[in-house]
C-alpha cells in the first residue's frame, strides 16, 4: 500500500503537467503566434501586425509560451525576437491539424468543452 500511494501521485502529477501542457496552446492567440514562429523568428511588432491583438496581450502570451519553454528569445539591437525552442511543437502542431481536418464537424459544434 506504501508504494501504490506515491506512484498514484505521481502519475496524478504528471497529468496535471500534461494538461498544462496542451493548456499552453488552447488559446487561440497563443496558437496563432506559435503558428507563426514555426516560420522564423518574427519581433513583438510583427507578431501584433499579424495577429491583430495589443502589443500589451502579444507580450503577454510570449511570455506565458517562453515560461513553458515553447519559444525562446534573442536580442537584435533594439529588437527582441522570437523563435520556437524545440521542433517538436512543430509535429505537435501539424498533428493537432490533421486530427482537426478529421473531425472539424464535431469539434466546431462540441458544446462539453
Amino acid at each position: 500500500m506504501i508504494l501504490v500511494e506515491p506512484l498514484q501521485k505521481i502519475e496524478e502529477v504528471q497529468t496535471e503537467l500534461y494538461a498544462k501542457f496542451f493548456h499552453g496552446l488552447s488559446n487561440a492567440t497563443r496558437f496563432k503566434i506559435t503558428e507563426l514562429l514555426l516560420d522564423g523568428e518574427k519581433s513583438v511588432g510583427e507578431l501584433v501586425e499579424a495577429v491583430g491583438v495589443s502589443q500589451g496581450q502579444v507580450s503577454n502570451h510570449l511570455a506565458c509560451l517562453k515560461w513553458c519553454g515553447y519559444v525562446s528569445s534573442r536580442q537584435e539591437g533594439k529588437y527582441v525576437l522570437y523563435r520556437v525552442t524545440d521542433e517538436r511543437v512543430r509535429t505537435i502542431m501539424q498533428l493537432a491539424k490533421g486530427i482537426v481536418a478529421d473531425n472539424a464537424a464535431h469539434i466546431s459544434n462540441c458544446t462539453r468543452m
